[in-house]
């Protein structure tokens, strides 16, 4: 598929990439567990503490006039990206965990009650399993799972037959970090909506592969991590629906989320603010609105099509190995290749990958239902980004080959 940007070019935007591993080639191909740093992001953050060190808002001198102004406008930046009505949709978190567990404990602690059920999938992230397990235990809620069949596709069929008047909730992964299925996520809300179930979406591996539309998708909640947009950590994104963001109580309290306090009562302040109590990760925010503009400059559209042709590649050549088997096979997928060798546990062949330069990940990917599903303990991972090339691809496979020559 065509694709057009400088392929040379923007990956001369990460500085990282000119580094040596063990007197080779860094290949990174780890991005689902975090991605790589622009140097105009790593320029944001730097700025910030170089020339706009200030606490924001409330402040009326000039650094924090100015930090105040920066970080503002990120929240704009994101209400464009996502296309939310309002800023008032967005509330700053630490990232997609914490964004999970505000939902969790705020809307689903304030209006469910025993016997409710709340829908994930098996094929969910750690993340969005266990703040939901946690509030069935205190209210007696029952958490249903959608299945998934040998290649990682979603059961829509068994998904409809879950919803039922006790269903409060639906809360469902994007893309798999560890399968990279491409969820029907239009097809989940729509069903939902109408029994009136609002839907909770983790974008986390879907904001820096694909455009997200809020609006169109329908979703009554979206989150996402900054650092798996090219932006720093300890960053995060709620969306919501303002009618819902504003039936939520906050479950943190302090500065800058009050309207006034006194020992007798506090009122609380209008959205964002209500939700994001405390002093923010103000350079994470900044770093995140550079990230932005640094991915709308090269274009979703561009990054899905380039990263589906090098998916593709990926995908044929690991295939043709001899003992290896891709974990993940599902029609719709962004760019993650997980997969084992016969013969070879995932934590060595990834040691042995490291040797050859060659940066994945290993192990159960915060997924332990997925590899108890597949019957294995953990998986090899190569997630792709826009700055891999079929070079990077060819350094894998030659890695792998020469790791089962070794165990051999």
């Amino acid at each position: 598929m065509p694709y057009n940007f400088d392929f040379e070019k923007t990956r001369a935007d990460f500085p990282i990439l000119s580094r040596e591993v063990h007197g080779r080639r860094l290949v990174y191909l780890d991005n689902a567990a975090t991605t790589l740093k622009p140097q105009c992001v790593l320029d944001a953050v730097t700025e910030y503490y170089t020339r706009f060190t200030a606490n924001i808002h409330r402040g009326v001198h000039l650094l924090s006039e100015e930090a105040t102004a920066l970080y503002e406008s990120t929240r704009t930046k994101v209400k464009s990206f996502l296309n939310a009505e309002s800023t008032s949709q967005i509330i700053f978190t630490s990232g997609t965990t914490q964004s999970i567990n505000l939902v969790a404990q705020s809307f689903g602690r304030s209006r469910l009650k025993e016997g409710d059920e709340i829908i994930v999938s098996h094929m969910e992230h750690h993340s969005n399993i266990v703040p939901w397990q946690m509030l069935c235990e205190e209210k007696g809620c029952v958490l249903k799972v959608i299945p998934i069949d040998d290649s990682g596709t979603l059961d829509l069929n068994a998904f409809y037959s879950h919803l039922n008047e006790r269903t409060k909730l639906v809360a469902l992964v994007y893309v798999s970090n560890s399968l990279g299925t491409i969820n029907p996520v239009e097809q989940v809300i729509k069903a939902a909506h109408e029994r009136h179930i609002p839907v909770l979406l983790d974008g986390a591996q879907a904001v820096a592969h694909m455009e997200v539309d809020v609006q169109k998708l329908d979703c009554d909640f979206f989150v996402f991590s900054a650092h798996k947009l090219f932006g720093p950590t300890g960053v995060g994104v709620l969306y919501g629906k303002k009618e819902l963001l504003e039936s939520m109580p906050p479950v943190m309290g302090g500065g800058d989320m009050i309207r006034s306090v006194t020992f007798a009562k506090t009122t609380y302040a209008a959205l964002p603010a209500r939700l994001e109590a405390g002093t923010p990760n103000i350079s994470g925010v900044i770093g995140l609105g550079a990230a932005i503009d640094y991915v709308q400059s090269i274009g979703l559209k561009n990054i899905e099509k380039y990263e589906q042709d090098l998916l593709d590649y990926g995908t044929e050549r690991l295939a043709s190995i001899p003992g290896v088997r891709l974990i993940g096979t599902a029609l719709e997928k962004a760019s993650i290749l997980s997969f084992v060798v016969e013969g070879i546990h995932p934590h060595d062949l990834g040691s042995l990958l490291d040797q050859e330069g060659v940066a994945i990940r290993t192990g159960h990917h915060c997924t332990q239902p997925v590899m108890a599903r597949f019957g294995i303990p953990a998986t090899a991972r190569a997630s792709l980004s826009f700055y891999n090339s079929k070079q990077d691809i060819d350094a894998l496979v030659s890695a792998v080959q020469k790791a089962k020559e070794l165990f051999s």
